[in-house]
């Protein structure tokens, strides 16, 4: 059936360069040549950012910010965070948890997790923000996003303002608000592998200083990657998206907001599968032969069940006009995770032995609520903008875990056989649970003092912190833990966690206007991931946070009467304590351990750069590059008693995207194309394995007739075709490598495409 689809997305790629060609010569015969510009018709528009806790113009803000719109998401068909990890923002790097699409690891400028952030009492190095509101999970942030206004990227740590767990950067995902006015806005598509997605947008007219907005969305697909099974089980890499949010704006005068909104998101997928390219000495039978492209039908069927992620939440923000300039927010949030995660996709990594059980399923579950409060004061003087609050942050976590074996070899490893389990009766390989308390106040300020033409900007800012995370490690690999106490009896029962840091986070910036269209500036900043402890360790002992401090100049610039723009920054930075994972396999148990020390130190460096043209009306060329070096020290092994190369993750060295965006009326309508590029050099996928994963490169397109009228007065119509990876590009984003089994991969998806038909009244 896949080679059926292949044949039809390379004719439909053929025909929709035919179609571009024609429309496009179709337009310019009607219309004749494109007239000459007026001022300001053919330009960059301005780029708005809340980086700063206010609206701001990207290129006066002395951050290295990457913006993507709502139009730049939907050309290259971004439905959830984890679709931005084709590289269309260099510096951003997103990638599954292994196997697992249910949870998220998410790294920037070589900062990201050095293990596995999977767990209750760890947490990740870039934080991911909804209108304001921390996401304190992994888990989740696959959920599909709900008619996104803009996601900004803020690259280098953001300790000051956005606080613990932003070592890396700070994700910041806005949405639409309510406008007031009546206005639908709904989608209806289909592609292949049995893929269909329909979203609608709802804004009621404003009643008694009320606004409503109402979104819901569901979006599915069948698996990618054939599971063998006579059963009907799911296949590899399927999704299943579905959501609804209700939004309500009351503005009862000018002085006063109030913003509340209730989401609630259910999240269904099934794993990545993960292949052997090459087999080593205790790998799989005859049966599964190794497989070094990547696989459209897996060597075995294994049971699958989707992984299944529910989210809900509470958010409500008020704004009071105090004065003129000045503002006192506040941002209240509750949510709720519960997430099962279902990976029987590692079944190529067992070995053979008569009659055996093999096929390692990796069943595992969190529940997760989290309550957050922030108060802001955000006001300005005639030469200082300030913003100041205070935070507070709670969540409660508990997991837990079985790892059974699903399948039996025969005798000669000919045959398999699925067995029967029962998830009630199997025991628990580790279980734990957390709470983490954290709370902060902030500060930061920029001073315009009254020399050099009012062209030169101070900022200077901190935010203290407090964590403490109190919790119990309940189950270790099937069993009670044991441990030594501070008296040093061993007891046998849970290990406690009661541990908590305090961290002070300041800023320096200094900025300077060279012209009008050039703005320079240099920035230090420190950031920490919290400490925490790994319960999937036979200790459960506590460690320390981790730290990055950076030094970063940059120069934002705007030319050729805006219709150029170019954005650079050089930064260089050092990791201290940082918190790496060891691990090491317990004989006849499918699990293993891991333990946590901070145990590395590193230093990072790169260099990033944004540029946009518009050489003419309609057309938009941009392209994006990050250089990024990091180096870890060698960190001690608790394990072998030894010092070991640490490797970092997901950290090309080299990234860059390019992309075409053109608009031009054609056929009483609005003609658009766009096609984007995204390459990325080999990286790393384990902290102590050098083996590489491949270069990647990913091409995405839409082409969509706009604006179409069926009738005067009709609402508008616009009809689409798209496709992520329009190549057909293969290429294993993980691979690492193992004595006993030998090499296996994870490879990116195959090409995908639809069409979408969209209504706006």
């Amino acid at each position: 059936m896949q080679q059926g689809f292949d044949a039809m997305a390379r004719r439909a790629a053929l025909l929709a360069g035919v179609a571009t060609l024609a429309l496009c010569g179709a337009a310019r015969a009607a219309e004749g040549p494109a007239p000459a510009a007026a001022d300001g018709a053919t330009s960059l528009e301005e780029v708005v950012v809340t980086a700063q806790k206010r609206q701001t113009n990207l290129q006066d803000t002395p951050i290295a910010i990457s913006a993507m719109d709502s139009e730049a998401l939907k050309a290259r068909h971004v439905q959830s965070v984890e679709d931005l990890g084709d590289g269309s923002i260099p510096s951003l790097r997103v990638a599954p948890f292994f196997a697992r699409k249910s949870a998220l690891t998410i790294g920037m400028r070589g900062i990201g997790a050095l293990g596995d952030a999977n767990q209750p009492a760890r947490d990740q190095a870039v934080g991911v923000y909804v209108n304001g509101v921390y996401l304190g999970r992994a888990q989740g942030l696959g959920s599909a996003l709900y008619d996104v206004e803009r996601i900004e990227v803020l690259k280098g740590p953001q300790g000051t303002l956005f606080g613990r767990n932003t070592e890396g950067g700070a994700v910041s995902i806005i949405t639409k608000a309510p406008t007031g006015v009546f206005g639908m806005n709904t989608t209806l598509g289909y592609g292949d592998y049995n893929a269909y997605k329909a979203e609608t947008h709802i804004d009621l007219p404003e009643f008694h200083d009320v606004s409503v907005k109402i979104d819901a969305l569901v979006s599915k697909r069948d698996g990618t990657i054939t599971n063998p099974t006579t059963s009907g089980q799911p296949d590899f890499n399927s999704y299943d998206k579905r959501g609804v949010s209700l939004e309500a704006m009351w503005r009862p005068s000018s002085t006063f907001t109030a913003d509340y909104a209730f989401d609630a998101s259910y999240d269904g997928s099934t794993p990545y599968y993960v292949q052997l390219e090459k087999k080593g000495a205790l790998a799989l039978a005859p049966l599964a032969p190794a497989q070094p492209d990547r696989a459209k039908v897996a060597n075995v069927g294994v049971p699958l069940q989707l992984s299944e992620g529910d989210t809900w939440g509470h958010r409500l923000n008020l704004t009071w006009k105090l004065a003129d300039n000045l503002d006192l927010k506040s941002i209240s949030s509750y949510r709720k995770l519960n997430q099962t995660q279902f990976d029987n996709g590692e079944v190529a990594l067992s070995v053979f032995a008569p009659n055996a059980p093999f096929g390692r399923y990796s069943i595992a579950r969190v529940w997760q609520d989290q309550y957050s409060e922030e108060l802001q004061l955000v006001g300005k003087t005639d030469r200082i903008e300030y913003v100041g609050g205070v935070f507070y942050f709670r969540e409660k976590v508990r997991d837990n875990a079985q790892t059974p074996n699903s399948l039996q070899w025969n005798a000669t490893g000919t045959a398999y056989t699925t067995l029967s389990l029962d998830f009630n009766t199997i025991p628990l390989d580790r279980a734990s649970h957390v709470t983490t308390t954290s709370y902060g106040a902030f500060g930061q300020a920029s001073w315009t003092p009254p020399i050099l033409d009012d062209k030169a900007h101070l900022t200077v800012g901190g935010r203290f912190t407090h964590d403490a995370k109190k919790g119990d490690l309940d189950v270790v690999n099937g069993a009670p833990p044991s441990y030594v106490d501070a008296n040093k009896n061993t007891i046998t029962g849970k290990i406690p966690l009661d541990a908590s840091w305090s961290h002070f986070d300041p800023l320096v910036t200094l900025a300077y206007e060279v012209t009008p269209d050039v703005n320079v500036y240099g920035r230090w900043s420190t950031g920490y991931k919290a400490g925490g402890a790994n319960s999937r360790s036979l200790t459960y002992r506590a460690y320390d946070p981790e730290k990055v401090s950076m030094f970063e100049i940059g120069a934002k610039t705007e030319f050729w009467s805006r219709r150029g723009r170019l954005n650079v920054a050089a930064f260089s930075g050092d990791v201290k304590d940082a918190q790496v994972d060891f691990n090491v396999l317990i004989l006849n148990n499918n699990r293993g351990t891991l333990e946590t020390t901070n145990a590395a130190t590193g230093k990072t460096k790169g260099f990033e750069a944004d540029l946009a043209l518009v050489p003419m009306r309609g057309l938009t060329l941009s392209a994006s590059y990050a250089y990024t070096d990091i180096k870890l020290s060698k960190a001690f092994n608790p394990f072998t008693n030894a010092q070991a190369t640490i490797y970092p993750l997901y950290t090309p060295k080299n990234a860059g995207s390019v992309a075409v965006d053109y608009e031009h009326p054609a056929l009483g309508a609005t003609f658009k194309a766009h096609f984007d590029a995204n390459v990325a050099d080999a990286q790393y996928t384990s902290t102590t394995d050098p083996t590489l994963s491949d270069k990647s490169f990913t091409m995405n397109g839409r082409l969509t007739l706009a604006d179409i009228h069926l009738a005067e007065g009709s609402p508008a119509l616009q009809l689409s075709i798209w496709s992520r990876n329009l190549t057909n590009e293969s290429y294993a984003f993980l691979r690492n490598y193992n004595a006993a089994l030998g090499t296996y991969a994870i490879f990116n998806e195959p090409r995908t495409f639809g069409v979408e038909a969209n209504v706006k009244f």
